[in-house]
């Protein structure tokens, strides 16, 4: 073989090599298809945890022990859905003490306090324009410690945890505010939105789980929801305004795509309280 055929062997092979390599190189690098699989975590506990660390988008941070199916878009620390509703009217008491903003076509009324309520307490119902209920706001609730049996203790998930800003919030052993949907189960997976500042139960499970934020001293607590608190039904019980599911994966889906939720999101996080 000549010199410069040799020559010319040799560059053949280098390029044949570096093509070897580039194609390798690419087959580790490329990315996996398919969306990754969400799951669960627990649930932030006692008053040094922060909302940062914890909060998923529309799928949250639920309980460990569960996994739900979530977009592989979620982004952590704001809500999932945009809220649908076209213009936006606020609410506020007449001694300005609380505000929200709802959409322009629903319903804000002042009805009768809840039985117990401490003086100045408020009980504000938010309706669509056809009355169904969507969630009421309560001032100066008593607060409450029920026992919790170990025997009577449910599973739950949380299935959308988003913190935000609120005022007139205290107490010991809370957690930063935060707009929630959880899902507790039954003989069907029963679900619930609101705003609380604290943990739903230990180990992932409760007896109830409280829609409550812990109030200022002498001022009582205030829940912002569809109920004040969510526990497992039995069958020969009223649900509403509790949603049932017959899956997680149904309570996922109905945070991650139902426009009502968007809605009520974006109204419950927007709750100003001024005491």
């Amino acid at each position: 073989m000549t010199g410069k055929a040799e020559l010319t062997v040799r560059a053949a092979l280098c390029r044949t090599s570096l093509l070897a390599a580039v194609v390798l190189l690419a087959a580790c690098s490329a990315t996996p298809s398919g969306s990754p699989g969400w799951t669960a975590q627990p649930e932030p506990s006692g008053a040094a945890s922060t909302g940062a660390a914890t909060s998923t988008t529309a799928s949250a941070s639920p309980d460990a022990g569960s996994s739900v199916p979530a977009p592989a878009s979620a982004t952590p620390g704001e809500p999932q859905g945009a809220a649908t509703a076209a213009s936006w009217k606020t609410f506020s008491d007449p001694a300005k003490t609380i505000s929200f903003d709802l959409p322009a076509d629903w319903i804000a009324q002042s009805v009768p306090p809840e039985e117990g309520a401490l003086p100045g307490g408020l009980k504000i119902e938010v309706k669509k324009p056809d009355g169904t209920f969507v969630a009421a706001l309560r001032t100066g609730l008593p607060p409450s410690s029920a026992d919790c049996p170990e025997s009577a203790r449910r599973p739950y998930t949380v299935i959308s945890s988003v913190p935000f800003e609120l005022a007139a919030q205290g107490g010991e052993g809370t957690i930063p505010p935060r707009m929630v949907f959880r899902v507790i189960q039954g003989y069907r997976y029963f679900g619930s939105y609101g705003i609380t500042n604290l943990v739903g139960g230990t180990d992932g499970q409760a007896c109830q789980l409280r829609n409550v934020v812990r109030g200022p001293a002498g001022k009582g607590d205030y829940s912002f929801g569809d109920l004040v608190a969510l526990k497992a039904y039995a069958p020969d019980e009223k649900v509403a305004p509790a949603k049932p599911f017959d899956t997680l994966g149904q309570a996922a889906q109905y945070v991650n795509e139902s426009p009502d939720f968007a809605n009520v999101q974006r109204m419950l996080m927007s709750l100003k309280v001024n005491y």
